[in-house]
């Protein structure tokens, strides 16, 4: 095997464990400084309509699902289980930055979930960062989103380009 097929196909599983690294530590840094910084009850402004609004969530997405923390906790497992395995057979810098994104950022959620709460996944994920006209979020949550849109684009327009199956 030429020495070009050779690293087109070695793994960039280290891509994706270092980006998820990267965004799990941004993540639990930034909550950390909202947990620290910030008081419930006082949203802080910032910028045109942003503002710093510390809020606690038990549930997913749009604070939906509340209470069903441990369910939302073993999905979120589940995901990155998969993650991991797909990516160690992929060739693609795009997804597996894509990856890594949306890994660290269940990584992020997923370690609130598991150490700010009474037992194992019954914590609350810590959301600061509000639009008002938005659902309050984080960075895990920007991650997230942000590597998926990634995945949907590469998919629709760059896996042909890259002789890699969609």
């Amino acid at each position: 095997m030429t020495e070009p097929v050779a690293a087109a196909r070695r793994s960039l599983l280290p891509v994706t464990l270092v980006v998820a690294a990267a965004v799990l530590l941004v993540d639990q840094l930034t909550k950390h400084w909202a947990v620290t910084h910030l008081d419930p009850d006082v949203p802080q402004h910032v910028i045109w309509t942003l503002q710093w609004n510390l809020s606690f969530n038990s549930g997913m997405a749009f604070s939906k699902g509340q209470g069903l923390g441990p369910i939302i906790g073993l999905v979120a497992i589940i995901v990155v289980v998969v993650i991991v395995l797909s990516v160690r057979t992929n060739s693609s810098r795009v997804v597996a930055v894509a990856a890594g994104l949306v890994m660290g950022g269940a990584l992020g959620n997923l370690a609130d979930r598991i150490f700010r709460g009474d037992g194992w996944l019954h914590g609350a994920v810590v959301d600061f960062i509000d639009f008002q006209w938005f659902p309050i979020f984080n960075v895990a949550d920007i991650c997230v989103n942000v590597g998926g849109a990634i995945f949907i684009i590469w998919s629709l327009f760059g896996a042909r380009g890259e002789g890699t199956p969609a």
